[in-house]
């Protein structure tokens, strides 16, 4: 045993060395003493210093001079173990190392953090990993391409540290000594091997503080031989970095090379089992609220939903419903029937009078409409609304309904109630179904057939009732109403939806339940009943209504990930500059109008018009104005932007609701020479960039996501099935959705999310 753990010892000593520590030759002095060249000693650098090299760099508005010995770089982090892809919010993480109070990431290690100066990011949509491959043609000639499979030799070493003693775990099993079988402490973590391999770390043989020395199969100038991987693993080519060779890359593309060592595969946000990419702006300029260290006891305590807090910069803002209301573009995202007052147009009307026919959704099918003639019908003037009043006047019903199947699978009402603002029942009653019920759904409805037994009153009768009830000034509350709707086969235009007001964690389409919801923002058990108890549709009535009054006491905010998370460009402004008082500044460069979205808690918007205005935009966001007329001299300490013309030439913007069936768009819709001239311009822009950022400026470049379009196509596609499945026999739908369509979304988002970054220290 004792062998085995020094053993260890030597791995871990080893590593510390790769990674550019303090600690024997390093990593670029290893690899040249193995392959016999001679590299300049620490007492020929010291010499080189007396000699009259430049010892000290002016960084920073005020002129500060610091020692080239503390100017920041980036390397792989000595401890990580990275067997998994660098996500956004890692990126994220890195920023805020730097300039925040973020932890130190695990992914990378940051010598100096504290001397970085700024950071900047853009987001470059429409760059793709396979135009670095070879996949995405941007150039004829094959062998311009970098192969990012290429595997990496992992090395160790001995003592005489010969050429001979490389180790290639591809060939060899997975043991120290060669074997497939041996003793535990001979084991070695194949992900400090791969550490030790490929470092992104600053050699002591760099020509300035950024540049890196890479340890892999090209840089040993051996040929790459294949490893041997277990079908059950990831391949480390998924999520390893890999360096960027000018000579292996399309002429595009080489001007990063210069820039960049490494490219990185960066995952997007998303849940492959749901079809779904979530937003790599919102993950990039969103950060968590750090929670007390008792807060996190309590959670551990906490079974369940853990318990809604405020963060402790949380204000509370008093809201009226009528701002919570869903809009018309919500109700059709979530499968709502619209109301004829929902639209405008007369050729809008008319489109929707089409597809309610096709639909059989019309009054000889047994559908109604509240009677609302246009939207301002629900309007109440101030005069009549009360100082301070949530309901704007507005009456407010929360409803809910319990269904069972009837012949054909289809679902029937069964049973109705209504809950005033002041929470007395308006409406309770049980229905009978037109059709014989085949399942009375017991568990979930708590329905019997004993329950109705006596009961005469049909959907017809309550649906008489509703019209009396519900006017133009009433707001319909609920939680999934869609389906409490598509019962009652009713339409009204003013409804709040709970699963959309209080959106899942994990993004759309996801939802949460009623339960859930009611256990983490009121501390209540509801649909507790089992067997034949089923739910009570009045309690579950109660507690919507109860969470819509708890938004309009908290606010817009409450109950979305704003209030677990904050603007990024917030959490800089709480982080002071050295010897100030003054908190960090953010800029935002964007097309169009950045204030109104994500720049709205940035100290300074810059809207463009093209990249070509981006540039020009990050420069003032950098560097400040001449003149100071809006952004001071000197410029603020983050910068985000975005680039759009590639993913534009590429079709990413395209807006796939009016095109489902349409034939699935690859990357040889654009010429291989219109493709590569926006590349260029892209990547132009970007050393443009680069070119003007003063020292010790963090730099990050990320694509955000791969390739959104097909599973855009298949998303639009299952939308139509489910709308149709409701309505429509298999036979008749226009869109059929099975296994094998699921397993093409899940593909088409995996691969969606395969984005790619960049990162360096100018």
């Amino acid at each position: 045993m004792g062998g085995g753990r020094s053993k260890k010892r030597k791995h871990a000593q080893f590593a510390q060395d790769m990674a550019g520590g303090d600690h024997n030759l390093g990593v670029g002095a290893t690899l040249a003493h193995l392959r016999g060249e001679h590299q300049p000693t620490p007492e020929d650098q010291a010499g080189e210093s007396r000699s009259g090299s430049e010892e000290w760099i002016t960084v920073g508005k005020g002129g500060k001079k610091l020692k080239k010995t503390n100017y920041p770089s980036l390397g792989y982090s000595e401890l990580h173990k990275l067997q998994a892809s660098v996500n956004i919010h890692q990126l994220q993480g890195l920023i805020l190392y730097c300039l925040a109070d973020g932890t130190s990431p695990q992914w990378v290690s940051v010598r100096h953090h504290g001397m970085v100066q700024k950071a900047v990011v853009l987001f470059v949509p429409g760059l793709e990993k396979g135009m670095f491959d070879g996949s995405i043609e941007l150039e004829s000639l094959e062998e311009d391409l970098i192969d990012l499979a290429a595997p990496v030799k992992h090395v160790t070493t001995s003592a005489n540290g010969t050429e001979e003693d490389l180790i290639d775990l591809s060939e060899s099993g997975p043991y120290a000594n060669g074997s497939t079988k041996g003793p535990e402490e001979d084991l070695i973590d194949l992900s400090e091997a791969r550490e030790i391999a490929n470092p992104f770390i600053s050699g002591p043989n760099s020509s300035k503080p950024t540049e890196v020395v890479v340890a892999n199969s090209l840089a040993l100038n051996k040929p790459p031989e294949a490893p041997v991987i277990k079908s059950s693993w990831t391949s480390p080519d998924d999520y390893l970095p890999t360096p960027l060779v000018p000579e292996k890359l399309p002429g595009p593309l080489k001007p990063l090379a210069h820039i960049f060592t490494h490219i990185w595969p960066v995952k997007a946000p998303g849940d492959e089992k749901y079809g779904k990419v979530h937003s790599p702006l919102h993950t990039m300029l969103n950060s968590p609220i750090t929670r007390t260290q008792e807060e996190k006891r309590e959670d551990k305590r906490t079974k369940g939903p853990k318990p809604a807090r405020e963060g402790k910069n949380w204000d509370n803002k008093r809201t009226p419903i009528t701002e919570f209301i869903a809009t018309k573009e919500e109700l059709q995202d979530n499968e709502y029937i619209l109301h004829q007052a929902c639209f405008t147009t007369s050729d809008e009307k008319l489109a929707e009078s089409q597809r309610r026919v096709a639909e059989r959704q019309t009054a000889d099918k047994g559908w109604v409409d509240t009677s609302v003639q246009k939207l301002e019908d629900g309007t109440v003037a101030d005069k009549y609304i009360e100082k301070g009043s949530l309901t704007a006047g507005r009456g407010v019903l929360a409803m809910d309904c319990e269904m069972c199947l009837v012949e054909g699978g289809e679902p029937a009402l069964t049973r109705i109630s209504l809950v005033e603002w002041d929470g007395n029942i308006l409406m309770d009653e049980h229905v009978k179904p037109d059709k014989p019920i085949i399942d009375y759904l017991t568990p979930y409805s708590g329905i019997t057939p004993a329950k109705l037994e006596h009961v005469n009153t049909t959907l017809a009768d309550i649906q008489s009732r509703l019209l009396k009830e519900i006017t133009a000034k009433h707001i319909l509350v609920g939680h999934s109403l869609n389906s409490d709707l598509l019962a009652l086969k009713l339409t009204h235009p003013f409804v709040i939806d709970t699963s959309l007001l209080y959106p899942h964690p994990r993004g759309p389409p996801m939802k949460s339940s009623l339960k859930w919801l009611a256990q983490k923002y009121l501390g209540r058990e509801i649909q507790k009943g089992h067997g034949t108890m089923g739910h009570d549709s009045i309690e579950d009535a109660r507690a919507c209504l109860d969470l819509v009054k708890m938004k309009c006491e908290r606010g817009p905010q409450w109950g979305t990930s704003e209030a677990t998370n904050e603007s990024i460009f917030k959490r800089l402004m709480r982080a002071s500059k050295a010897g100030t008082d003054t908190g960090k500044t953010g800029a935002i460069v964007d097309h169009g109008a950045p204030e109104r979205s994500f720049g709205n808690m940035a100290s300074y918007c810059i809207g463009c018009k093209d990249d070509t205005e981006v540039v020009a935009g990050v420069r003032r966001a950098v560097l400040g104005d001449s003149d100071g007329r809006y952004i001071p001299g000197g410029g603020v300490d983050f910068t985000w932007a975005r680039f759009q013309e590639l993913a534009v030439v590429r079709g990413w913007l395209l807006d796939h609701r009016n095109s489902s069936n349409a034939t699935p768009h690859t990357s040889t819709d654009v010429p291989p020479s219109i493709l590569a001239a926006a590349v260029s311009r892209t990547i132009n822009h970007i050393k443009a960039i680069r070119d003007f950022l003063p020292p010790c400026t963090l730099l990050i470049v990320y694509s955000g996501t791969g390739d959104p379009r097909e599973m855009g196509r298949l998303q639009e596609m299952h939308r139509t099935y489910k709308r149709e499945f409701q309505t429509k026999k298999w036979d008749n739908l226009s869109v059929k959705w099975t296994d094998n369509e699921e397993q093409a979304l899940r593909a088409a988002c995996k691969k969606a999310r395969e984005g790619l970054g960049f990162v360096t220290i100018t």
